[in-house]
């Protein structure tokens, strides 16, 4: 019908409105510097949560910025990868997307789960993409609370969010993030994690939001400068001290004995006493020590026990106390495999033998064996044997 749009003329009108981002002006060498240094001290933190994840060292290079396009994404990643996207819900507005490749993110998971990070032949599935996206969560956590005390202002994320893409098919980014579609920020790290992982990571900003952490560094740092000019202009010219007359020292007593008394040397432990003169002491007149009376300490004897009646009191204080009482059928073990395949209808086999007693706990403790009967409506514990 005339008057109707076609969808490519739709497709255009869309890419025009928000495509705003492939018009921005490069950026500056200043504001590369500032992004730079904000991407290096957070990932500095998130490789500090990671070693404690993986129980491996890691090392993360110093950052590279430039500016890129998918075909840069796709130059560089041939095969399928991971694009793990993290939104700032508090303190900025915007978005960031990590890309990582396959097999690092099967190292880490198996690193995770307690293996040797040599696991990598399984195919990547949904085990894999949540423990990446939990490790991304606390990574970027901690990158986020690093970025609060740099901006001096609460920063906060969103879940991470993994998918796997194969970016020789996906014709352009704005299936995972819309800024993709055109010019973007790339922030490329060299990662290594024992002799194990050593790969490139990249993240990848909009220039809005990539501009919007620039001024936030800037206006923190003039608020710093004001606040130091502040405090000098506040401060008083420090004024001359006028210096005090010499003071003349007083001359040692002179004292007349029949005979010359030694001067004795103090006790270990005990300070010199020394003379007093007009309620000053004298200095370098030796004295003679004080005798000093020591007596050893006296302490009341513990020996006898409390009364039967005192006993009782206390133990009354705590006879309300609740306590959990847990019967235990039984106990097995499961692989997180197993447990994955279970179903409505699974059985699962305990280490108990039929007929076996079942163990009673109070608070964890086991104190009890007992067997299962029926009380109308409700199943209850016989006990059949106090555990000694």
């Amino acid at each position: 019908m005339d008057g109707m749009l076609s969808q490519e003329e739709i497709n255009a009108l869309l890419n025009e409105t928000g495509g705003s981002d492939t018009a921005e002006q490069p950026l500056s060498d200043s504001e590369k510097d500032a992004i730079g240094e904000v991407a290096n001290i957070s990932m500095g933190t998130a490789a500090t949560t990671l070693f404690s994840l993986v129980n491996r060292k890691v090392d993360i290079s110093t950052p590279v910025v430039s500016t890129a396009t998918w075909d840069d994404i796709v130059a560089a990643y041939e095969r399928p990868c991971v694009f793990i996207r993290i939104g700032y819900t508090v303190g900025l507005d915007g978005s960031n997307v990590l890309v990582l490749k396959e097999h690092d993110v099967k190292v880490i998971t198996d690193l995770m789960m307690g293996g040797d990070g040599t696991n990598t032949s399984e195919p990547l599935g949904e085990l894999h993409l949540s423990a990446i996206c939990e490790a991304m969560n606390q990574m970027m956590g901690s990158a986020a609370t690093s970025l609060s005390s740099m901006l001096n202002k609460m920063i906060d994320i969103s879940p991470p969010e993994a998918d796997v893409v194969d970016v020789t098919e996906t014709m352009n980014g704005a299936e995972i993030d819309s800024f993709l579609a055109g010019e973007f920020v790339m922030i490329s790290f060299r990662m290594e994690i024992g002799d194990l992982v050593n790969s490139q990571i990249m993240q990848l900003y909009p220039f809005s939001f990539a501009r919007e952490m620039c001024s936030s560094i800037t206006k923190n740092m003039e608020m710093d400068t004001e606040s130091t000019a502040g405090q000098q202009e506040a401060m008083p010219a420090a004024e001359p001290q006028p210096t005090a007359p010499p003071v003349p020292q007083p001359q040692p007593m002179t004292q007349q004995m029949e005979q010359p008394v030694m001067p004795q040397q103090p006790m270990m432990g005990q300070p010199m006493a020394q003379p007093m003169m007009g309620g000053q002491p004298m200095m370098g007149q030796p004295m003679m020590s004080q005798p000093v009376n020591v007596q050893p300490a006296q302490f009341q004897s513990f020996a006898q026990g409390l009364s039967p009646a005192l006993q009782s009191e206390n133990i009354d204080l705590i006879m309300d106390v609740p306590l959990d009482v847990t019967v235990e059928l039984g106990r097995t073990s499961k692989s997180i495999q197993e447990i994955l395949d279970f179903a409505p209808g699974t059985i699962i086999e305990l280490n108990k033998i039929a007929g076996e007693p079942i163990d009673v706990l109070v608070n964890g403790k086991y104190v009890a064996k007992g067997e299962v009967v029926v009380i109308e409506e409700n199943f209850g514990i016989r006990i059949t044997e106090i555990v000694k």
